[in-house]
């Protein structure tokens, strides 16, 4: 095999012959580099966007829930909460209620999700680094804290909390419907902080005390799910099981990806579109390619002639142009590894792309996470693009090509 490949890079360093042919072939091994670089930088960017929508979701959504397999509310005796809390890792556990609910304020009103929460949620969340006003504490029974988007609805201004607010939720027990007294459970909380995570959740949620929800909504010790953080690098995956195990069949345990599991695939779903379009470009790149390489085998006929007679088979000649196409596409394979890593290193470190002054957003570049697996990935695509387009073309020398070759020398 040391043959070929000696006799590949010869022809491939080779510049004295028909010049335009070598150029061609410089020009189809940047067109796979700029690809392959596009695609590092792709894949790399929308890693970015998936880690910074999971950090802010992650935010508010706790690492562990458990609820109900079937049905709503549950009593919070069901689950024996000694026995998670004393699973090593786990930090905090937080009965939770949590139902739709109309608010008003003065002549604004707007339907809400209410979150009531026992003391623990706010003991490790880390919502107090998106607080944008006011206050992350619920010291009175009727406290709240209300997403950004709710505020806006509602018309309130953040600069003056606490603000008094409305809420009413259908009675569970009434009889008559029609008198407004009855329809409604009605009661007051006042907003004394306002949080901005993403717009999902600032148009959504609105953070009150648990005992204000169970009065509110007539429970006594029902709840709707429990939420459990962990410290921080533990893995989650033991610790799902093991409460799987103490809480049943009856109950879902569902970690993050699972909370928020449309949109995780919506996401992974757009990265494999992407990674198939760009996939597409590098195909059309190595029909270039493959020009270019029936180029060189009609360039090195004589040669390919000189190899014959002297005693090479038609399996050495075939692989000295694989070898060479393979040379070709791994150098610009190479090359555009490198160079989309270090365009991602750059906007890691210095945000040289950055989104209109115009747009309100949590980052102002675009974010970049490189992943091995994605170089492992692009590498191998590019591998398997260029095996084709080095074989192919070689596939094509037969033994008429060499003895017309052999008739011309």
């Amino acid at each position: 095999m040391r043959l070929p490949v000696f006799i590949a890079w010869r022809y491939f360093r080779s510049g004295k012959s028909h010049h335009i042919i070598n150029l061609i072939s410089r020009i189809s091994m940047i067109a796979i580099a700029v690809g392959t670089a596009a695609l590092v930088v792709v894949l790399s960017v929308f890693n970015g966007f998936e880690s910074l929508v999971a950090s802010l979701f992650n935010t508010f959504d706790p690492d562990i829930k458990i609820e109900l397999a079937e049905g709503k509310t549950f009593d919070a005796g069901n689950i024996d909460r000694e026995k998670i809390e004393s699973i090593p890792g786990i930090i905090s556990y937080t009965e939770v209620i949590e139902d739709n609910v109309l608010l008003r304020h003065d002549d604004k009103q707007y339907i809400v999700t209410m979150k009531g929460v026992s003391r623990d949620f706010l003991k490790n969340n880390p919502l107090d680094s998106m607080l944008i006003s006011g206050n992350l504490k619920m010291p009175g029974r009727n406290s709240a804290i209300a997403g950004y988007g709710v505020a806006y609805y509602l018309n309130i201004n953040y600069n003056e909390l606490p603000a008094d607010v409305s809420v009413y939720v259908p009675n569970r027990t009434a009889n008559n419907y029609s008198i407004m007294s009855n329809a409604f459970s009605i009661d007051d909380i006042k907003v004394t902080g306002i949080f901005s995570i993403q717009q999902d959740f600032d148009t959504k949620y609105v953070l009150v005390p648990i005992g204000f929800m169970r009065s509110l909504m007539d429970y006594s010790n029902e709840i709707t799910s429990v939420e459990i953080r962990l410290e921080p690098g533990v893995k989650g995956a033991n610790i799902e099981k093991q409460i799987e195990s103490i809480s049943g069949e009856n109950f879902n345990v569902l970690n993050r990806f699972e909370q928020q599991k449309s949109l995780y695939k919506i996401m992974r779903a757009e990265k494999l579109a992407i990674y198939l379009i760009l996939t597409f470009i590098l195909i059309i790149a190595a029909f270039n390619m493959i020009g270019s390489q029936t180029m060189v085998m009609l360039d090195k006929q004589k040669n390919s002639a000189i190899l014959s007679s002297l005693g090479a088979t038609k399996e050495t000649i075939r692989n000295v142009f694989i070898t060479q196409g393979l040379i070709v596409s791994l150098l610009g394979a190479m090359s555009g590894l490198a160079f989309g890593a270090m365009v991602c290193l750059l906007q890691m470190k210095f945000g040289l792309i950055r989104f209109d002054t115009g747009t309100t957003f949590v980052v102002n570049a675009y974010p970049v996470v490189m992943q091995w697996g994605d170089f492992v990935l692009v590498l191998l695509t590019v591998i398997g693009i260029s095996l084709f387009s080095a074989l192919f073309p070689a596939s094509k020398i037969s033994s008429k090509y060499l003895q017309l070759t052999t008739q011309e020398k």
